[in-house]
């Protein structure tokens, strides 16, 4: 099916004329790198010189303020996500790219899979929020309950991003399973993760719907295996985000806190970027945790030969939470500490 997406080419324009920008930073996720060229000659037809990061960018929390600097750049043209940060250094034009697809044949397929569930909680990221208000006539013509959360949280309702899934936490018990429109599994596993739920895809990218349940099986089984291995670690190494939207250095010396009072060692680590290759030259650590983003333990785990837990994963290799709980909390993305 594929599917284009709203570059919002006027707005673009008539904002860096607004703000007579005439150095302008584009920062992009990878899935929207392909319209650089187009979105690079609409800057410069505004007047203004274009820069492209060509770092990789995965969020709101990502935003490229220290680069702008670095550069003077006026202003920075972030795509694909919602404002997330309450102050920032620099200004910023956010362009949410939203999806222009029919979405219609592919929640016809993902309805077969919901054929056992008659309340749906429906969910989309940001791209596809527009798409569910046609979505819940469809499910609703179709014998369905349709919920959507609204906890306040992000910008709107039925939003989630890589770390809050709020939206779908906040209405889990009122709802048999979750019907998620995005493109990609990460944030439908993060869906099922955080509920429980039978949690089903709808990617109208690709044309197609399935289930996440076997990925999410393995995840878990995967950070148990984290876990467990953990237990035995002497010398943690607690990450800190270097990133705006992902440094918490509170939890991180709490974590630290927690991890000297079992009379292990625990070493405060600043990183911009986690890599494997990075973290493989610290001799001597035995575990790390993440305080950054929960992708890089969720998602990413397996490319790390140590374990990098989450900071209630943490709790758990500690002995001060018990797997059941972390469990039923879906602590893997609002930490208990």
């Amino acid at each position: 099916m594929g599917a284009t997406f709203n570059i919002e080419e006027e707005r673009l324009r008539q904002e860096i004329l607004k703000r007579k920008a005439k150095l302008v930073l584009i920062q992009l996720p990878n899935g929207l790198k392909p319209k650089a060229l187009e979105i690079e000659s609409i800057v410069r037809s505004a007047g203004a010189l274009p820069i492209i990061s060509a770092d990789p960018c995965y969020g709101a929390c990502d935003l490229a303020l220290a680069e702008a600097k670095s550069l003077e750049a006026d202003v920075i043209v972030h795509y694909g996500h919602t404002p997330m940060l309450s102050r920032v250094d620099a200004p910023v034009i956010y362009v949410e790219a939203r999806a222009k697809v029919d979405v219609k044949e592919v929640i016809a397929e993902a309805l077969t899979l919901l054929s056992k569930s008659s309340r749906i909680g429906l969910l989309a990221t940001v791209q596809y929020v527009n798409a569910l208000d046609e979505v819940k006539e469809f499910l609703l013509k179709a014998g369905k309950t349709v919920v959507v959360g609204n906890s306040g949280r992000l910008p709107y309702g039925g939003q989630v991003i890589g770390c809050d899934y709020s939206n779908a936490t906040s209405i889990s018990q009122e709802v048999d399973a979750f019907l998620m429109i995005c493109g990609g599994r990460f944030h439908a596993i993060g869906v099922r993760l955080a509920t429980g739920k039978l949690t089903v895809v709808a990617d109208p990218y690709e044309g197609r719907a399935y289930l996440v349940e076997g990925e999410a099986r393995r995840v878990l089984k995967q950070r148990w295996a984290s876990i467990t291995e953990a237990k035995g670690a002497e010398v943690f190494g607690v990450i800190i985000g270097l990133k705006p939207g992902q440094m918490r250095i509170k939890r991180a010396l709490e974590v630290k806190r927690r991890i000297e009072e079992k009379g292990r060692r625990a070493v405060l680590l600043a990183v911009k970027e986690v890599t494997p290759e990075g973290l493989e030259q610290f001799q001597g650590i035995d575990a790390f945790v993440n305080t950054t983003c929960p992708r890089l333990s969720l998602d990413d785990a397996p490319r790390f030969r140590r374990p990098i837990l989450t900071a209630n994963e943490a709790l758990v290799a500690l002995g001060e939470m018990k797997w059941e709980e972390l469990l039923s909390k879906g602590g893997w993305f609002e930490s208990e500490i």
